[in-house]
C-alpha cells in the first residue's frame, strides 16, 4: 500500500467520523422541527439541549480534520472541488455557522417569539448542512469535479447522485440522531417521551432505507463508475447496511434502545464505507486518482506523524466526553429530569 493511499484513508477515516458524530448531531434538528408547539415539545428540546450540547462543538473537530487533510495532502484536487462546488460548500457552511449560533442563542431569547425564530433557523439550518455537504459527495463521485476546477456552478451538483446523496445524508442523520435520544429519553426516565421517539425514528429509518437502496437505479444512469463499483466490489457492504438498519429498526421495533444505537452506526458507517469503496482509487472520480493527486512525500509523513499524536493526545479526550455523556449520571439529575443547563423553549 502506497504512502498517498494511506493518507487517503486517515482521511476518510475523518470524513467516517463526521458522517457519524457529526450526523447524529445534525439530526437532531429534525426532532426539533417536528417537536410541536412550546408546551407539546418543550420536554423533547430539553433532551436535545442535553444530549448534544456537551459535544456539538467537538463534532466539528472530525471537519476541520479533514479539510486541513485534505487541502494539505491532495491539494490540487482541494482547489478544483472548492472552485466548482463552491455553492454547495458555501451553503453548507453557512448551517454550520446558523446552527451553532442559533443554538446558543435560543437558550438565552428575551422573549418566546424570539426563541421560535432561533429554534426554527436551528432545526432549518441542521437539515440543510447535511444536504448541501451529501451534494458535495455526490458530484465528487460522479465524476463532475474537473480536474482543473472552475467546473459547472449548478450542473455540478444537480444531478441524480448528488440530490440523492443529500437526502440520504439528511435520513442517516436524522435515524443516528432517534435512535441515541430514543435511548438518553428512556435512560432518563422519560418512557412517554422514549416511545413517541420511537414511532418517528421508526418512520425516519424506513424512509431512509428506500432511498438509499431506490437511489442505486438513477445513479446507475447518472454515475456508471461510482455504479459498477456499488455493484461490484462494494456490494457486502451495501448488503451489510441494510442488514444493520434492518436489525436496528427491529430492535427499536422490540424496545431494546442501547442495542438499537449499534445498527442505527453500523449501518450508516457501512453506506460511508460503500461510498469510500466504490470511489477508490479516485480521488475526483474519473479524473484524479490518490496517487496523481498526492503533494510531496515529505508532506505526507509529516501528515502521519500528525494524526498518530492527535491519536494519543486528542482522541482518548473526545471517547471519554463521549463517554460520560452516556452514562446514568449524566442522564439524569437529583430529581430524575433531564439535567441540562438551559431552559426549554419552542422552536
Amino acid at each position: 500500500m502506497s504512502l498517498a493511499v494511506v493518507v487517503a484513508i486517515a482521511l476518510f477515516v475523518g470524513v467516517l467520523a463526521y458522517a457519524l458524530f457529526g450526523g447524529a448531531d445534525f439530526g437532531s434538528g429534525f426532532f426539533d422541527l417536528t417537536a410541536g408547539s412550546a408546551e407539546e415539545g418543550a420536554e423533547l428540546r430539553l433532551l436535545i439541549d442535553h444530549s448534544i450540547g456537551p459535544v456539538w462543538e467537538a463534532n466539528h473537530v472530525w471537519l476541520i480534520y479533514v479539510l486541513v487533510m485534505w487541502w494539505t495532502a491532495f491539494p490540487g484536487t482541494f482547489a478544483a472541488a472548492t472552485t466548482t462546488l463552491i455553492l454547495p460548500l458555501a451553503l453548507a457552511l453557512l448551517g454550520i455557522v446558523l446552527r451553532g449560533a442559533s443554538f446558543a442563542f435560543r437558550k438565552y431569547a428575551g422573549s418566546l417569539a424570539q426563541a421560535r425564530i432561533f429554534g426554527a433557523v436551528f432545526a432549518g439550518s441542521s437539515l440543510i448542512t447535511p444536504f448541501f455537504l451529501g451534494a458535495v459527495a455526490g458530484a465528487v463521485a460522479s465524476g463532475r469535479v474537473p480536474a482543473e476546477g472552475n467546473g459547472p456552478v449548478l450542473e455540478s451538483w444537480l444531478h441524480p447522485t448528488s440530490l440523492f446523496g443529500g437526502a440520504i445524508a439528511v435520513g442517516a442523520c436524522a435515524f443516528l440522531a432517534g435512535t441515541f435520544l430514543t435511548a438518553d429519553a428512556q435512560r432518563s426516565g422519560h418512557d412517554a417521551l422514549a416511545e413517541k421517539l420511537r414511532v418517528r425514528t421508526l418512520g425516519v429509518g424506513v424512509v431512509t432505507g428506500v432511498v438509499v437502496f431506490a437511489a442505486l437505479l438513477p445513479i446507475r444512469d447518472d454515475a456508471r463508475t461510482l455504479s459498477d463499483r456499488l455493484l461490484g466490489v462494494a456490494t457486502p457492504l451495501i448488503v451489510l447496511s441494510g442488514i444493520a438498519g434492518t436489525a436496528a429498526l427491529v430492535l427499536l421495533w422490540r424496545r431494546r434502545y442501547s442495542r438499537a444505537r449499534i445498527g442505527a452506526v453500523a449501518s450508516v458507517a457501512a453506506v460511508i464505507l460503500g461510498w469510500g469503496v466504490a470511489q477508490y482509487p479516485w480521488i475526483l472520480v474519473d479524473q484524479v486518482s490518490i496517487e496523481d493527486a498526492a503533494g510531496a512525500r515529505a508532506t505526507l509523513i509529516g501528515l502521519l506523524v500528525v494524526v498518530a499524536l492527535a491519536a494519543v493526545i486528542v482522541l482518548p479526550a473526545l471517547v471519554y466526553l463521549f463517554w460520560l455523556t452516556q452514562t446514568e449520571a449524566w442522564s439524569t439529575s437529583d430529581d430524575g429530569a433531564p439535567a441540562s443547563s438551559g431552559r426549554a423553549v419552542d422552536g
